[in-house]
């Protein structure tokens, strides 16, 4: 419990400090931007998640995971021995005694060396209400019949934390899903997620985007208030631009996109840089295969985006249970791997699933 109140009063810490503390960073703001709207502080990382760190679970009973997987390790060189091969059931969800069996196999193969994972499939992506990624990392949350998944619910111990090796320091493994609509999707995916190591961030190279965009949507907009201020960031050639949902005008260079929005319709392919997050406030974007009507988060993997993240059951609109844009943005600008830098911008990821290739990282 006292746990859950420092997390508590961080988050708002973080928002109370994003609507009053001065902004160090950008230079100059809008003459539009609202005065409330400033930079928040983070702690600052050390080091970044690499291939020897990283754990891969493939799935035999699934072509698609065991092509993946195999894609995946020689790609980005996995240990061979942090490379798991089981069986489990391809389908949207696992039951809790399913989880508990993947779970106690994971455990028992991965050394202590092996800090985070990589999961080579698309399904299962939830595990009851859960998101699977959610659940690998942090356990299982159990769902009562009665329960409203609306309802507050665990703490990550990883938000805004900045652990060089979470599993020795926190005994935890921030995990993804390597998932996408097909083999080919997945492989390109993996393949920009390669291509973006040390890309951006340097003088004189490209200069990237940072997209936030509010919409009308009164529910899924929620977010805007967290927005940054726009303007280009000192010494790490990258803009904040700030757009109303009206605003359709191409977009180029964009490493990182965040609306809130039931869907997007058609996606501009030719705006993403190799390692571009993006993601949208809405209730089933985690639902990877059905999302009741609203877009899956692999549409943005499918447009070019490199990874993302959506809740796969009902999660109302708590701040706490998406990606707080500038911890994201700021962690990546540091270095994180993409990885890292959503998993440490969820307070309440229970049931998120996180998306992409995990060691993506730009900056």
């Amino acid at each position: 419990m006292r746990f859950f109140f420092s997390v508590m009063c961080l988050w708002a810490a973080l928002l109370a400090h994003a609507q009053t503390t001065p902004s160090p960073a950008t230079t100059p703001p809008e003459a539009s931007q609202p005065a409330t709207r400033h930079w928040i502080n983070v702690p600052r990382i050390q080091g970044k998640l690499m291939a020897a760190d990283m754990g891969l679970v493939i799935n035999t009973a699934d072509p698609y995971s065991v092509a993946v997987g195999a894609y995946y390790q020689q790609k980005r060189h996995i240990p061979p021995e942090q490379v798991l091969r089981l069986e489990l059931p391809v389908r949207n969800s696992l039951s809790e005694a399913e989880f508990e069996q993947l779970d106690t196999r994971i455990r028992a193969h991965m050394g202590p060396q092996v800090q985070a994972l990589a999961l080579a499939w698309t399904q299962p992506f939830a595990v009851e209400c859960n998101g699977i990624t959610a659940a690998v990392t942090l356990g299982f949350e159990p769902c009562a019949p009665t329960q409203n998944t609306c309802d507050l619910h665990k703490a990550s111990r990883y938000f805004n934390a900045a652990p060089a090796k979470p599993f020795t320091e926190l005994g935890l493994r921030p995990s993804m899903l390597l998932a996408s609509r097909s083999i080919h999707s997945a492989k390109a995916m993996i393949d920009r997620g390669v291509a973006s190591d040390g890309l951006l961030g340097k003088l004189g190279g490209p200069t990237a985007s940072a997209v936030f965009v509010s919409t009308t949507d009164t529910h899924r907009n929620v977010r805007a208030a967290l927005f940054p201020p726009a303007g280009m960031v000192r010494g790490k050639a990258l803009q904040v631009l700030l757009r109303e949902g009206a605003d359709t005008s191409p977009l180029s260079g964009v490493v990182l996109f965040q609306t809130g929005v039931v869907s997007l319709g058609e996606i501009n392919r030719q705006q993403w840089l190799p390692g571009a997050l993006a993601d949208h406030l809405t209730s089933f974007g985690g639902q990877l295969m059905d999302g009741h009507g609203q877009m899956s988060v692999l549409d943005w993997l499918e447009s070019g985006a490199t990874a993302s993240y959506g809740t796969v059951s009902e999660p109302c609109n708590h701040l706490q249970k998406f990606p707080h844009p500038q911890v994201l943005l700021l962690n990546y600008l540091q270095g994180a791997t993409a990885l890292e830098a959503y998993w440490r911008s969820v307070a309440w990821p229970a049931q998120g699933v996180f998306v992409g290739e995990p060691l993506a990282a730009p900056f």
